[in-house]
């Protein structure tokens, strides 16, 4: 996999408190351009607490987080939102909007922040959904008629229809059979390659860490343990890191790994 220097992202000594709970407290990470980050970590370790702090959808009580080079805690609205327009967001559940056809839903992000002519939008929504690895005829469906693996792949589309530099996936495969994830996983590299995308992903699914990822982010003790490729992710001795990746299930993964 390709190897890059420049960090696209650097969070800096970040403190996330929610409540009365400190989340987070010196977490430093880097996100290297061009790599499949993936994070991963226990129950309550702050997965999508963190992912919320480089969406800009929540504040950490502080720290810094540069994107691109700009402090997103401290910049301007104008820049805010033009960081936002770089990067594209699959969410868990897809998020499809359940009254509009895949079309349409690929379609709203160029309609709400371009001044593209509708035809043009159209034709690149379509060429995104196929790029996703949808059938033309997909695109006048709704999400209700598609299978789980369907909606993940409109989702799909509609993060890159802007054609973003950064990829945000809230886990990807989650509730897809061992094929369809597999499908995924395979799409995502290759979107990755040819789109030259740098990828961001919160994941439980352990055989999509193992064949996608460049690196593992290991969340616990309110910080980053480890980042590091899987292989060698694995040599660590932390119990939280030991404990995460044991049991059958962890070790035939570890294996394929």
């Amino acid at each position: 996999m390709r190897k890059s220097t420049a960090p696209i992202i650097s969070i800096a000594d970040v403190k996330n408190v929610l409540g009365k709970q400190v989340v987070h407290e010196h977490l430093n990470l880097d996100i290297m351009k061009g790599e499949i980050t993936a994070i991963v970590g226990g129950s309550g370790c702050g997965k999508t607490t963190l992912l919320r702090n480089i969406l800009m959808l929540l504040r950490p009580k502080s720290g810094s987080i540069k994107i691109f080079d700009i402090d997103i805690l401290h910049c301007d609205i104008k820049t805010s939102q033009k960081i936002r327009h770089s990067w594209g967001v699959l969410f868990q559940h897809g998020a499809l909007f359940s009254a509009l056809t895949v079309l349409e839903n690929v379609q709203f992000p160029l309609r709400t922040f371009t001044t593209l002519p509708p035809k043009v939008q159209k034709e690149i929504a379509l060429l995104k959904i196929t790029m996703s690895g949808l059938p033309l005829e997909a695109a006048f469906k709704y999400p209700s008629e598609l299978s789980g693996g369907m909606l993940k792949r409109a989702a799909l589309a509609r993060a890159i229809v802007m054609d973003p530099e950064l990829l945000f996936l809230d886990e990807p495969t989650s509730g897809l059979d061992p094929q369809s994830a597999g499908a995924f996983d395979e799409l995502l590299l290759d979107l990755k390659e040819g789109l030259g995308l740098t990828v961001v992903m919160v994941t439980h699914d352990l055989s999509s860490l193992a064949h996608v990822s460049d690196k593992v982010v290991f969340l616990g003790e309110k910080k980053v343990l480890a980042a590091l490729p899987l292989q060698e992710l694995l040599k660590q001795k932390h119990p939280l890191i030991q404990a995460y990746f044991s049991g059958s299930r962890g070790e035939s993964y570890v294996k394929s790994a």
